[in-house]
């Protein structure tokens, strides 16, 4: 389709388009912020200021900006964040999981929140390293930070975040060191629509399923496709994703498989912890994780 393009061809955006007035970088920044706070100190229980004052913002603003982002106010997601409420999402997750193999779209064991339909590509595909693929890239504004969203002609490949603008470039090539032979071209037209699909749960419709490509080996996929079964505001261990995909002993395979998702949030790896409730690591940031499963909370809970 066109010669492999490379990093240095590669120009970063200038400006980024808003999605939406709801979604500001800015507020993200503070948000995380927060969150830091709340990680730290849950178990105080702290105050609006002080959360406010070592985020280093306006207790007013804080509020304003953290309603508007999750629906619910810092104090109320200090509960949603804490390792108590991590081991909460456990309770009983095997199940869960178990049924939404059984009954895959029907009920309330529905395969994913954003309906996702997916497709893996060839092993040969895989190992042609991307050769013969155009990718379109851009970065948007989302509620975790800045989102990359990556985009083949058969749907969405990439999603990765980064803090501010100057982690683009990282993020950037973090993801196309993935596929290296790849032509890609920066195409804000082609990745904005995507983006709002993602990040707006009332475009999460089943009538209207988000194409999603997966690129990776065959047990990478495995992982991946097992990833997509784990119920909205829940969560899984690695030792029950590796039951599924192969054998409970695969567990830490099953986590560097995790840690190589291409399609961050989409195919849900923030919903993975440890065996022990612990939210550990995350290849975009815990804080980020964090701020994923207290969201998903939010929106479950509205």
């Amino acid at each position: 389709m066109g010669s492999a393009m490379t990093m240095n061809a590669i120009a970063l955006p200038a400006d980024i388009p808003s999605i939406s007035a709801k979604v500001d970088p800015a507020d993200y920044a503070a948000i995380r912020a927060a969150i830091a706070v709340i990680t730290e100190h849950w178990r105080d229980q702290p105050s609006l200021e002080r959360i406010a004052s070592e985020a280093g913002t306006e207790p007013a603003r804080l509020q304003k900006i953290f309603r508007r982002w999750a629906g619910i106010t810092p104090k109320q997601f200090v509960q949603a964040i804490t390792l108590d409420h991590a081991r909460n999402l456990l309770s009983g997750e095997a199940s869960v999981l178990d049924t939404a193999y059984e009954v895959g779209l029907s009920g309330p064991g529905r395969l994913h929140d954003l309906f996702v339909t997916h497709e893996a590509m060839t092993p040969g595909d895989f190992r042609a390293r991307g050769a013969g693929l155009v990718i379109d890239w851009g970065f948007h504004p989302s509620p975790f930070g800045h989102a990359l969203v990556m985009a083949t002609d058969r749907g969405l490949a990439g999603l990765a975040f980064a803090d501010d603008p100057s982690g683009f470039e990282a993020a950037l090539a973090d993801m196309t060191r993935r596929w290296p032979r790849a032509e890609y071209r920066e195409n804000l037209k082609a990745t904005g629509p995507l983006a709002r699909r993602i990040f707006d749960p009332s475009r999460w419709r089943e009538e209207e399923p988000l194409r999603i490509v997966l690129i990776g080996t065959d047990f990478e996929v495995r992982v991946w496709e097992t990833l997509l079964r784990i119920p909205f505001a829940r969560a899984a261990t690695y030792s029950q994703i590796a039951t599924r995909v192969c054998s409970p002993k695969a567990a830490r395979a099953v986590g560097a498989a995790v840690g190589k998702n291409p399609l961050s949030f989409v195919v849900p790896c923030h919903r993975v912890l440890g065996a022990n409730g612990a939210l550990t690591g995350y290849h975009w940031g815990l804080t980020r994780k964090r701020a994923m499963l207290g969201w998903e909370q939010a929106v479950s809970a509205a």
